[in-house]
């Protein structure tokens, strides 16, 4: 008998093994999927998030460079320009003692009365200089008559002033000042009256 009941309780065993769960383990079994699922859902949407935020900084990181570069672009561009302008000025300033020299020429010329065929062949090789020296950006100062002023002025000497009007301004320019594209390259030397 004792092995008949040995064997029924194998069989009862089997039976209990093989048996489905009760109800309330199944009911877990699902919520554990359910929540293996929300998991992952969450996992994916912060996954999502992660991405998104990698996007701005990337694309931020993009916007800084591309304006850097264009910024970089510009002050080159801003810089070339300059140089060519101002490429030119020591040529220029050495040009400016010919271009004094001429006027003194042409003034001591028209006080001793020489030919008109003379003085006309020097003011046409004096005009085509300073014309050419003008289309580069050479402009002259107007310095007479005007306030004395120690940004465009070097003021030789200073004279009693011939009238009342004249005091602190320019009575006598003795060498012309010169500006090149507005930046000045020659201060003009003036007599200051007082």
């Amino acid at each position: 008998m004792k092995q008949n009941e040995k064997k029924d309780i194998q069989q009862d065993e089997k039976a209990l093994n093989n048996q489905e769960p009760p109800d309330h383990e199944d009911k877990t079994m699902e919520q554990e999927k359910h929540q293996v699922q929300k998991k992952h859902k969450k996992t994916k949407s912060e996954e999502i998030a992660g991405l998104k935020e990698q996007l701005a900084e990337l694309n931020d990181k993009y916007l800084r460079l591309f304006s850097d570069f264009d910024n970089y672009r510009k002050r080159t561009n801003a810089e070339k320009l300059e140089l060519i302008k101002t490429a030119s000025k020591e040529v220029i300033e050495g040009l400016l003692p010919v271009l004094d020299d001429f006027e003194r020429a042409l003034q001591n010329l028209n006080e001793r009365r020489a030919d008109d065929e003379t003085i006309k062949g020097i003011e046409l090789i004096y005009n085509k200089l300073f014309i050419f020296l003008k289309q580069k950006g050479l402009e002259p100062m107007e310095s007479k008559g005007t306030e004395f002023n120690t940004d465009f002025h070097d003021a030789i000497t200073q004279i009693p002033a011939p009238s009342k009007d004249m005091k602190g301004k320019v009575v006598d320019v003795v060498q012309k000042g010169y500006l090149l594209n507005g930046s000045i390259i020659r201060h003009a030397k003036v007599i200051v009256g007082q």
